[in-house]
């Protein structure tokens, strides 16, 4: 953890924060866009668009998976999340639109009321 706190303390909280929230949406909607490439490379897996279109969007959503997970025990460390939570906003990146879940429900400093 040390080299996660040594990377991330360069930069304030909320701009942590404002990050993570657009890296949420950004993966949620890369799936939706996956989604649509993986139906159609099933109506037409011949076609030269399709793949293009599925490598494209593939990719773009495996980076934003994949900032996903780095940025998230820096988030954990600034909402001192338990185990539980940890959990739940780990697992969020492996079920389609569950990020907006972690970024609607997870990301509140006060989520008591």
């Amino acid at each position: 953890m040390n080299l996660i706190e040594k990377y991330y303390s360069k930069y304030p909280e909320e701009k942590i924060i404002k990050w993570f929230k657009q890296i949420c949406v950004a993966e949620a909607i890369s799936w939706f866009f996956l989604f649509t490439a993986m139906i159609w490379i099933r109506v037409e897996p011949e076609g030269l668009f399709a793949i293009i279109y599925i490598s494209t969007v593939g990719t773009i959503h495996g980076f934003f998976f994949t900032l996903y997970l780095i940025f998230l025990p820096a988030v954990r460390k600034i909402y001192a999340w338990d185990d539980e939570d940890s959990i739940f906003a780990l697992m969020g990146a492996f079920f389609p639109f569950a990020t907006i879940w972690v970024e609607k429900k997870l990301l509140r400093k006060n989520r008591d009321d």
